[in-house]
């Protein structure tokens, strides 16, 4: 870990909430907070609804597969702190599942369903987990590296 990874405040505070499941990882700009899954929704809980925080709004949530794992980016924003943060958990492709954080960010409900859609990403707890781009019909998560179509992988 290089020293430019202790230089972000924010990111230490939240880091320390939870110290043996939140890891700081990235270097210089591109920091980002790497949260347990397990740990995931007392943290954005926290996030959400503590004065020191205030992150009242999810910008964005999206999902990368990794060759090991399939990683889950929550990009964060504090309206009344102007302060933002980037989160991010990670799943075995083989067990997908996150929990949702629809009762925590509404706006989460269509990102959840999308990357559930492409990438087949179960989010235990979301109120409609159903497809969303693709046909109800439609079998497999065409973003997933291992998808393949007529017996060729693309």
């Amino acid at each position: 870990m290089s020293e430019s990874l202790h230089n972000n405040p924010l990111a230490e505070t939240i880091q320390a909430l939870y110290p043996e499941d939140i890891k700081i990882i990235g270097e210089d700009t591109q920091q980002c907070l790497l949260v347990e899954r397990e740990r995931l929704l007392d943290l954005v809980q926290v996030l959400k609804h503590d004065e020191c925080y205030q992150f009242n709004m999810l910008r964005n949530l999206t999902a990368v597969d990794y060759p090991d794992y399939l990683e889950i980016v929550y990009h964060l924003y504090s309206l009344p702190l102007r302060q933002a943060v980037l989160l991010k958990t990670r799943c075995l492709a083989e067990n997908a599942e996150v929990p949702s954080v629809t009762a925590i960010w509404p706006s989460a409900n269509f990102q959840e369903r999308e990357i559930y859609d492409l990438l087949g990403v179960v989010f235990n707890g979301h109120p409609d987990l159903r497809r969303i781009l693709l046909p109800d019909d439609f079998t497999g998560h065409p973003l997933r590296k291992s998808y393949t179509t007529g017996g060729r992988r693309n």
